[in-house]
Parts: structure tokens; C-alpha cells; sequence
């Protein structure tokens, strides 16, 4: 082979490699980033493909505010409340100022890492904006049994106990 072709070779596999490695650095600092969403029920449950999240993991859930479950510490900003969908209720903790459109029977978005199997910590929470809007996942969790969102800590309680 003349110098030249080895000069040419040499220069292509040197870009294949490097465009190989971006790609690659790439690939993992996406994966680093992503923020699985789950409903409460997926998130205690597992999705139905089976998949669940681990301890520590980074992730978005999405529900509705138990009514009677936000509890607030009066030294400082630290707030607990539950999150449910149709199923079980997780716990969110949060430390914060809360949006203002926060309440209870509200629909809420957290960002947070999972402590364990039914406690987020939450390091954003997001409020829906308006009556109407339900993040999708949870409006075809709804329409699949067709039970009422609004749960009150005594009637979680009570369907845990038995």
C-alpha cells in the first residue's frame, strides 16, 4: 500500500473513531438526564411491561393531591403530601415554596429522586394551570375504571387495611 492510501486510511478510521466516541459520550449523557414519568399505581406496581423503578432513580410522577394529606413543617419550608391516581397513594416530600396553584384535589407533576418504594423527594412540583387539563397519562388510567380522583386520607387508609 502507498503512503498515500495509508494517509487517507488512517485519517477515516481516526473520524470513524472519534465520531464513535461522540456519539457514544452522547448517548450517555442523554441517559444521565432522562426523567422516566410514572403514575402513582406504576410507580408502586410497575408498569405493565413490567419495568420498575429503582431506589435512587431519577423520575417524574404525576397525580392527584389526597385530600387531608399535605402536611407542613412550621420551622421551614419542608412540605409531605400524597399523590394518587386510581390505585395506591405515594408520598412526596418536598422542600419549597409550593406554586400557587397548589391545593389539595389538584393535579400535580413532581421531579424528585425515589426513596423508596412509595416516597419521592421531590426537587420541583408543578401545578396544572387550569380546570380542565389532566396530564394524559393519568386521563387514560381514568377512563380505563372510571373511578373518582378525589381521595381522602381515611378512604386511602381503609382500603390499605384490608
Amino acid at each position: 500500500m502507498n503512503p498515500r492510501r495509508k494517509k487517507r486510511l488512517s485519517l477515516v478510521l481516526a473520524l470513524v473513531v472519534g465520531l464513535g466516541a461522540t456519539v457514544g459520550l452522547l448517548l450517555y449523557a442523554l441517559n444521565q438526564n432522562m426523567d422516566l414519568f410514572y403514575t402513582p399505581t406504576e410507580l408502586v406496581n410497575g408498569k405493565p411491561d413490567g419495568t420498575k423503578p429503582e431506589v435512587g432513580q431519577r423520575l417524574r410522577i404525576g397525580g392527584m393531591v389526597v385530600t387531608g394529606s399535605v402536611e407542613r413543617d412550621p420551622q421551614s419550608l419542608k412540605v409531605s403530601f400524597k399523590v394518587a391516581d386510581v390505585g395506591p397513594a405515594v408520598t412526596v416530600n418536598y422542600e419549597g415554596i409550593l406554586p400557587d396553584l397548589f391545593r389539595e384535589g389538584q393535579g400535580i407533576v413532581a421531579q424528585g429522586v425515589l426513596i423508596d418504594a412509595s416516597t419521592v423527594e421531590a426537587h420541583e412540583v408543578l401545578a396544572k394551570h387550569d380546570e380542565e387539563y389532566m396530564p394524559p397519562e393519568i386521563a387514560e388510567a381514568m377512563k380505563k375504571t372510571h373511578e373518582p380522583l378525589k381521595y381522602s386520607e381515611t378512604q386511602l387508609q381503609g382500603s390499605t387495611d384490608q
